[in-house]
């Protein structure tokens, strides 16, 4: 790869990964720094109450996805496609990064949940949010279906290309 194409590889996975943090745990608000560190350090102070806000959060396997199917909404559709609509580039991000490294969907998968898991630890250790074990499945979901729709892409492009050199 070019090392300008790598370049911009670098830059936008930066933004991507802005974005997502942006858009997980502040839900499009502004970052505050100040306030993070405030919330930071009393949590960490308080243990039993990080432990009551994960108490709180939805450990039973798909009853979010499943009331929000029973209760369709604008909010709710987005909720669900969101959640795997956002994942998609991390996906696509892990295959081109690891070009021609046996990037395999295990691997996506098990980074896709890792960083979801991540994230929604991090809203419960910042009360910025619940964890919601539903969004560890859609998000995961979403960097596996990045990870295919990229191989995908890329099998379509690379036949077609064959396909005109050959006519």
């Amino acid at each position: 790869m070019k090392k300008t194409t790598r370049i911009m590889l670098h830059i936008l996975f930066v933004l991507y990964m802005y974005a997502l943090f942006k858009i997980i745990l502040f839900k499009f608000n502004s970052i505050d720094i100040s306030f993070l560190w405030d919330q930071l350090q009393r949590n960490l102070g308080n243990t039993d109450y990080i432990l009551n806000r994960l108490q709180s959060g939805n450990f039973t396997v798909f009853e979010t996805i499943s009331n929000y199917i029973q209760r369709p909404s604008i909010h709710n559709i987005i909720n669900i496609f969101g959640n795997i609509l956002i994942f998609m580039p991390f996906g696509a991000f892990l295959l081109l990064y690891s070009k021609n490294k046996g990037m395999t969907l295990i691997n996506v998968l098990a980074l896709s949940l890792s960083l979801s898991l991540c994230l929604e630890c991090l809203q419960v250790v910042f009360t910025i949010g619940a964890f919601d074990v539903d969004d560890l499945i859609l998000n995961t979901f979403g960097g596996c279906m990045g990870c295919i729709f990229f191989k995908l892409c890329h099998r379509i492009l690379k036949f077609r290309e064959w396909h005109f050199l050959q006519s």
